[in-house]
């Protein structure tokens, strides 16, 4: 799954991101339903319900993708990926509170998994400088 996390990585630093929804604001179609954190879409890109790839923006810049919220909505008829760029764990936190508890379009969150043992530098052999 780390390179489904990469690949989300290089869809986000290669296309110009828009936030339509900056956080404080009301959601155009539910007023009661204010965004906790900036959420817009990547230009150019095309996700499950066929417009561009929707995307939270946290506070941690340059922490990059941190993981995925699978949500279904029913009155759309329609199941997306949103992704969640730069959150810390509040944010992450506030996102699917979001999606699950105000939108009610659920909020399945998958996390990027730590980085591997393979990935990481190895410690010297035992005896060497």
């Amino acid at each position: 799954m780390g390179d489904f996390f990469a690949l989300l990585d290089a869809l986000a630093r290669g296309n110009d991101l828009v936030v339509d929804r900056p956080r404080g604001r009301p959601h155009p179609r539910i007023p009661e339903a204010v965004y906790p954190l900036d959420y817009g879409h990547l230009l150019g890109t095309r996700g499950g319900d066929g417009a561009e790839v929707d995307v939270f923006v946290g506070s941690a810049r340059g922490l990059g993708v941190v993981g995925v919220l699978l949500t279904t909505d029913l009155a759309k008829g329609d199941v997306e990926t949103k992704v969640l760029l730069d959150c810390t764990a509040d944010e992450i936190a506030a996102a699917r509170a979001f999606c699950a508890d105000v939108l009610r379009i659920g909020g399945e969150l998958v996390p990027r998994p730590p980085p591997s043992p393979a990935s990481s530098p190895s410690p010297p052999p035992s005896g060497t400088r």
